[in-house]
C-alpha cells in the first residue's frame, strides 16, 4: 500500500470517527439515539451528499470501486464493528432474567414477538416479492427476513436509551431486556437460516437445491446448539486453566481470541458471522459464576468502551454511508412497511402486556420499548443485504424503519420520565440514575 493510499484512508478513518461521534453527541444532546447521529454522518459523506457534490475527492477519499484498497479497508473496518456490536450485546445477556418478570417475559415472547413474525409471514407472499429481492434470488430468504425485520426488538439501542435516561435500574428495562435478548437469540437463528437458503440456492443453481439447504441448516443447528449449551462450560473451564497464561495475564487478548475462534468456525461452515459473535458473547459470560464473571468485568468494560467510541460508530456511519438516496429509495415501500410492522408490533405486545396483567400507560410503554428496532434491525439489513438476499431499496427501508423506530422509543419514554410519570405501575414515578458506570456493569446489576 503506498503512502498516498494510506493518507487517503488514514483521512477517511478520520472522517468517519469524527462524524460518527460528532453527530452522534448532537444527537444525544437533541435527547435522540447516538445510532441516528452516527447513521447520518455516514448519509453526508456518501453518495447522497457528499459523493454527489465532488465525486472525484470523495473517490479519492473512500476508494474508487468495491476492489480498491480504501474500500477493502474500510470494508473490514465495517465488518470488525458489526461482529464488535454483536459480540457486545451478546455478552450483556448475563442476569436480565428476574422472577418477577418470567410471566410477562413469557408473554411477550409466547405472543407479542411470535404474532409480529407469523403474520408477516402469512403476508409477504401476497406481496411482490420481486420489489424486494436481492441478486441470489431466493424468495424463502426475502420471506424470512421480512418477518424478522417486522418483529425484531433491538438490545444494543434500547440498552443505550436506558443508559442514556438512567433507567437501567429498574424492573420495566429488566423486563424488556430479558424478552428482548430471549426473542433476538430466537431470530438470529432465524437469520442464519435464511441466509443459508439464499447461499444454497446461489450455490445450488438450481440443481440439488434441497440437499444443500439441508446441509447447511443442519450445520447452522449444530452450531448454535453447541454456542448454547457446550461452549460456554468449555470457555470456562479454559479460562480458569493454569496453564491458560493468556486468560490470566492478558485477558482482553482472551477475549478476542474467543470472538475470532466463533467467527473462524462458524465463517467454515457457513454460518452468519454476526450471529456467531453474538454467540462468542454469550459463551464469554454465559457460564461464569459471579466471581468469574468480575474477574472479567473491567476486560470486557474495555472493549465496549473502545468498540463503542470507535469501531461500532464506524460500522453506522458505513451504514449511512451505504445510502443511496438517488437511486436507492422507495418512499412507498418505506411508509407502508413502518406503518404496517409497527401497527402489527404495537398491538401484538399491547396484547401480550394485557394479558400478563399490565394496563394503561404500562402497555403503552411496552408495545412503544418493543418496537424499537435499533442496532438489530440495522445488522438484519446489512447482513441480508450483503448476502443479496434483499436489494437497495429495501435495505434503506429497514435502516430508516431501524431509525425512526428508536427515535421514536427515546422521545417517548423521555416524555414520560419528564411528566413523573411511571414507566411500570408497580414500580411508581422512577428514580432516575445518572450514568456513573460503565454501560455493560450497570446492565450486569439491572437484574
Amino acid at each position: 500500500m503506498s503512502a498516498e493510499t494510506l493518507g487517503s484512508l488514514a483521512l477517511a478513518l478520520l472522517l468517519l470517527i469524527a462524524g460518527a461521534n460528532l453527530f452522534g453527541q448532537l444527537a444525544a444532546m437533541l435527547r435522540q439515539p447516538r445510532v441516528v447521529g452516527e447513521i447520518l454522518a455516514g448519509i453526508l459523506l456518501g453518495p447522497s451528499l457528499f459523493e454527489l457534490m465532488a465525486p472525484g475527492i470523495a473517490a479519492q477519499v473512500f476508494g474508487d470501486g468495491d476492489k480498491s484498497p480504501s474500500a477493502v479497508v474500510l470494508g473490514f473496518f465495517y465488518h470488525l464493528g458489526l461482529l464488535l456490536l454483536m459480540f457486545v450485546s451478546g455478552a450483556s445477556v448475563r442476569n436480565v432474567l428476574g422472577k418477577e418478570n418470567r410471566k410477562p417475559t413469557a408473554w411477550i415472547l409466547s405472543l407479542g414477538t411470535p404474532l409480529p413474525f407469523f403474520l408477516a409471514l402469512a403476508v409477504a407472499p401476497l406481496l411482490p416479492l420481486e420489489a424486494f429481492m436481492g441478486d441470489a434470488g431466493s424468495k424463502p430468504a426475502v420471506i424470512l427476513v421480512f418477518a424478522i425485520a417486522a418483529a425484531v426488538t433491538s438490545i444494543p439501542v434500547i440498552t443505550k436509551i436506558f443508559y442514556d435516561l438512567g433507567i437501567l435500574h429498574t424492573r420495566f428495562a429488566s423486563l424488556m431486556l430479558g424478552a428482548a435478548v430471549l426473542e433476538d437469540i430466537v431470530l438470529w437463528g432465524v437469520l442464519a437460516l435464511a441466509t443459508a437458503i439464499a447461499t444454497a440456492t446461489v450455490a445450488a443453481a438450481g440443481g440439488a437445491l434441497a440437499e444443500t439447504v439441508s446441509v447447511h441448516v443442519v450445520a447452522n443447528g449444530l452450531y448454535v446448539l453447541l454456542a448454547m449449551t457446550v461452549l460456554p462450560l468449555v470457555l470456562r473451564r479454559l479460562s480458569r486453566a493454569r496453564w491458560n497464561i493468556i486468560a490470566t495475564h492478558t485477558p482482553i487478548a482472551w477475549i478476542m481470541i474467543v470472538l475470532l475462534g466463533y467467527v473462524s468456525v462458524a465463517a467454515v461452515f457457513d454460518v452468519t458471522l454476526a450471529f456467531a459473535a453474538f454467540l462468542a458473547g454469550f459463551g464469554i459470560v454465559g457460564g461464569m459464576k459471579s466471581t468469574e464473571h468480575q474477574r472479567f468485568q473491567v476486560p470486557l468494560d474495555s472493549i465496549s468502551h473502545v468498540s463503542g467510541a470507535v469501531f461500532i460508530p464506524i460500522y453506522f456511519a458505513i451504514v449511512g454511508y451505504r445510502l443511496d438516496f438517488t437511486k436507492g429509495f422507495s418512499p412507498l415501500m418505506l411508509i407502508g412497511f413502518l406503518l404496517g410492522s409497527s401497527v402489527v408490533v404495537l398491538l401484538s405486545v399491547g396484547l401480550a402486556a394485557r394479558l400478563a396483567g399490565f394496563r394503561r400507560l404500562d402497555i403503552i410503554n411496552l408495545a412503544v420499548t418493543c418496537n424499537a428496532r435499533g442496532g438489530p434491525g440495522i445488522v438484519l439489513a446489512s447482513v441480508a443485504f450483503d448476502a443479496a438476499i434483499i436489494n437497495a431499496p429495501f435495505f434503506t427501508t429497514l435502516v430508516l424503519t431501524a431509525v425512526l423506530t428508536s427515535q421514536a422509543c427515546g422521545v417517548w419514554l423521555a416524555f414520560v420520565l419528564r411528566r413523573g410519570w411511571p414507566l411500570l405501575s408497580s414500580e411508581g414515578p422512577v428514580e432516575q440514575h445518572k450514568p456513573a458506570t460503565a454501560m455493560a456493569g450497570e446492565l450486569n446489576r439491572a437484574a
